[in-house]
């Protein structure tokens, strides 16, 4: 890894304690934010020669605090900075405290930076940006890309949640038990979308972004800790599990992508499988199904075939029809015709996705399974056509390199004579 690559992993791994410990001394998202960014860049400027400190996030909210209180002085703001005496510069990133119980029975300080920006005076869909950039520090076409919407509307949905938290004046206090209970769901989700930030990374990226799915199932362990009755946070954590436990499989030693069917199952992480499947089985006791439930269900099924051909599809396929009725989407759609190819042919699931085209014109997955069905179909001109775009909407090398495999493997029509 070159300098600059692992002071850009340290700085991605510190981001959220270090913003965290920041914004409960300032008291302003954009202050710091601006702050951590000086300390960052301070570190690229030193830490190459002098090393990494022994606790970066601890020495990223020592130069944080100073740089934002030298620019508040430059400012000539009039606002009263806290008590210095009621701050400590190095106990938010020290390990024992992310460990420790306060009052309102949280045991780490980036969970309850994610409650705190889940507030419900944002829209759903604010509150799960904003935490996605404040605490997660996801650029906004990360962002955009999740959410499937253009950098530009990204950008206003983020300045627009930014500017009426200022405008409310909202308190950043560790939220009550009541408060918890209502943002939960909006957590949950923004955990949801921070570990496929890093599942999604190609074999080249995935250095730089397993940070992202490895914090994310922590704090969702953290989670339910704090909702250890809640069967949807139990259904959560086993989907980032189950999920996770299939990366040593997913890339060949070349970097390229391996898809599901002909992933080596050896490789699969026998003891984040038991860990997952015991937490979806327990949740399914409350009779309580919800979305992140019946994906955690799909992923189990997938986990307990001991080959790809002992899938149990037609259950997957059941699943996939619940979900589409508790969480409709076009994404769900095109999962549940992957299931629909595998037991009902190729035909009826291109024309279950036939209609999607235009919400999904811009996402790589739609085209990629249209090229694939249309290429069972032995329709190459249209599967050639169909993995062409999917091509020039990959999100990394190992998905183009995937794409161009199957391109490949088309069979070369006839001349004619």
């Amino acid at each position: 890894m070159s300098e600059l690559g692992w002071i850009d992993r340290t700085l991605v791994t510190a981001r959220p304690q270090a913003v965290g410990a920041l914004l409960r001394y300032f008291r302003d998202l954009d202050t710091a934010e601006e702050a951590f960014q000086n300390a960052a860049l301070r570190a690229l400027k030193t830490w190459p020669q002098a090393g990494p400190p022994r606790d970066p996030a601890a020495w990223l909210i020592m130069v944080g605090r100073n740089a934002g209180i030298d620019q508040l002085r430059k400012s000539a703001r009039t606002t009263e900075l806290n008590d210095e005496r009621a701050v400590s510069d190095l106990g938010d990133a020290e390990a024992e405290a992310a460990e420790r119980l306060d009052g309102s029975q949280y045991r780490d300080d980036i969970l309850r930076l994610l409650f705190i920006c889940c507030h419900p005076e944002l829209p759903a869909t604010q509150q799960i940006a904003l935490a996605l950039r404040i605490v997660c520090g996801l650029s906004v076409p990360q962002i955009a890309k999740a959410f499937l919407v253009s950098d530009s509307a990204m950008e206003q949905r983020i300045t627009r949640a930014k500017q009426r938290i200022a405008k409310a004046e909202i308190a950043y206090e560790t939220p009550g038990a009541v408060e918890r209970a209502e943002r939960v769901g909006a957590v949950a989700a923004a955990l949801y979308l921070m570990f496929n930030e890093g599942y999604s990374a190609g074999a080249g990226d995935a250095d730089r972004r397993a940070p992202f799915s490895l914090e994310a199932i922590r704090l969702a362990r953290l989670l339910l800790r704090l909702f250890p009755a809640e069967p949807e946070i139990m259904g959560l954590t086993a989907l980032l599990l189950l999920q996770h436990a299939r990366l040593n499989a997913r890339f060949d030693a070349g970097g390229a992508a391996v898809p599901l069917e002909k992933q080596d199952r050896a490789k699969w992480n026998g003891a984040l499988i038991a860990e997952g499947l015991a937490l979806i089985d327990k949740s399914m006791r409350h009779r309580r199904p919800g979305p992140y439930q019946i994906q955690a269900a799909i992923a189990a099924l997938h986990a307990r075939a001991g080959r790809a051909d002992e899938t149990d599809w037609a259950e997957i396929e059941l699943l996939y029809r619940g979900l589409e009725r508790l969480q409709p989407s076009p994404v769900v759609t095109l999962n549940r015709a992957v299931a629909v190819w595998k037991v009902s042919g190729a035909g009826a699931a291109l024309s279950l996705i036939e209609p999607l085209e235009g919400p999904l014109a811009g996402y790589f997955y739609f085209h990629g399974l249209r090229g694939a069905l249309l290429a069972a179909l032995e329709r190459t001109a249209e599967a050639r056509e169909a993995y062409g775009r999917a091509i020039g909407l990959a999100g990394s090398a190992a998905e183009a390199a995937h794409i161009r495999e199957q391109l490949d493997a088309l069979s070369v029509p006839a001349k004619a004579v």
